[in-house]
């Protein structure tokens, strides 16, 4: 059986090589992530789109018909935010906490999985009734952030100029920028000071910035597996992210929007999300889950067997495929590589002395994509210029993603931290 796969891969192979055009449709459906691979149900994009079912999306216009202006130059005619919310908003409004969510996040931060959600909370264990973020004690708000696909103004969403999806044409936009238009959205909902503001990663970015832009809005901050910039290499992991996007000729430059069902950038987008686990997870994590398990136990030296790995990460890739969009992976991720809380306030040192609130961060201990010195040393520049801050180092095998799966540790974390005086 292995070895007549191994012929027909070889024969295969051959015909590529001298052209054979079927030969060459039917090597290209053996290699993973390649577009044939995928179902042919594959939405071109896993983004939320006005008629689709609402859940417990609300919705605000934070522009009031005037444009939106980005901190990169560009312009918004209009900017709408999709968040959702937990819990009942005390007399004096003082018991608001934000969550921020990070790369591939949304506003479902807690809550089963639906029609309307395609994936449960994705910190459900952490914020609900009872649960370390307490919603019977806590207003909860989580807003899918700015350039974002699940309801919040982004790529996908149809441009009020000409009645069509932004796609290419939509600005780059900041995680200052994000945070601006979340804070319209405090206005509306009649915060004038968080309580707690929460968030790691990408979320943990607009934390820090909440408490460099907003300082009065803010008693207390938690940035977790973040840091105060992004690194060189983290910036060359997105790159390399962002390029294969941009290299799958159904991304279209971005105009892919009209393409039949099966026909968006499929292989790009899972491409992406497969670099991204690998620094997402730590090598303990994959060798103690995967070893070097086979697909096929009796299917090794084809050059497309498979490792269980390997399946595990065309599995994850398809998945975002159902929930994102491509164009939004490009434009938030770029903003997280444009993240300095020191940019335009002259060191790390002034841009510390803006925060006025309580900080607490943590560390993943197996966290190669942020490590845990990047955290150690938010709280060390806070810290030299007279603020408070916390921290913590949890040891867990999970690498970066350890800030969602350790959802004890995180979740004592955040229960002390909100209920310090």
């Amino acid at each position: 059986m292995a070895a007549a796969k191994r012929e027909k891969r070889e024969m295969h192979n051959l015909d590529v090589i001298q052209g054979g055009n079927s030969a060459t449709e039917a090597a290209l459906a053996e290699i993973p992530l390649h577009p044939k691979n995928f179902s042919r149900d594959l939405p071109v994009s896993g983004a939320w789109f006005p008629g689709d079912p609402v859940g417990h999306r609300k919705f605000i216009n934070v522009t009031d018909g005037r444009p939106f202006a980005l901190e990169a130059g560009g312009v918004l005619p209009e900017v709408i935010q999709a968040y959702e919310t937990w819990g009942k908003l005390n007399s004096d409004s003082t018991n608001a906490v934000l969550i921020c969510h990070a790369l591939t996040g949304d506003s479902h931060v807690s809550g089963d999985s639906s029609a309307s959600h395609p994936t449960k909370g994705w910190w459900d264990d952490i914020v609900g009734s009872g649960k370390a973020v307490d919603t019977d004690e806590f207003f909860v708000v989580c807003i899918n952030v700015l350039g974002g696909c699940q309801g919040s103004t982004g790529p996908s969403s149809l441009n009020p100029v000409n009645n069509r999806p932004y796609g290419s044409v939509f600005p780059n936009i900041t995680i200052r920028d994000i945070v601006r238009a979340q804070a319209k959205v405090a206005d509306h909902l009649g915060i004038n000071k968080w309580h707690a503001i929460i968030g790691g990663s990408m979320g943990g970015m607009q934390v820090l910035e909440w408490g460099a832009m907003f300082p009065e809005r803010a008693s207390r901050i938690a940035p977790v597996a973040t840091s105060l910039a992004a690194s060189a290499q983290q910036i060359a992991w997105s790159a390399v992210g962002r390029a294969t996007i941009a290299l799958d000729p159904r991304w279209r430059e971005g105009n892919y929007y009209e393409a039949v069902p099966g026909d968006g950038p499929h292989a790009g987008l899972a491409t992406a999300r497969a670099i991204a686990q690998i620094h997402y997870r730590s090598d303990t994590s994959f060798q103690a889950r995967f070893g070097r398990d086979l697909v096929d136990k009796d299917s090794l030296f084809g050059l497309w067997d498979r490792f269980e790995v390997e399946s595990y990460l065309d599995y994850h890739g398809e998945k975002l495929i159902r929930r994102f969009d491509a164009n939004s992976y490009l434009v938030l991720n770029r903003a997280m590589d444009t993240h300095d809380i020191s940019r335009g306030r002259g060191s790390l040192e002034n841009a510390a002395r803006r925060i006025r609130a309580k900080v607490a961060t943590a560390s993943i201990s197996t966290d190669i994509l942020y490590p845990p010195h990047q955290q150690q040393e938010i709280q060390k520049v806070i810290q030299s210029v007279g603020g408070s801050c916390s921290y913590e180092e949890i040891e867990d095998p999970n690498g970066h993603d350890g800030f969602l799966l350790a959802a004890a540790e995180i979740g004592g974390i955040f229960k002390k931290f909100l209920e310090d005086k």
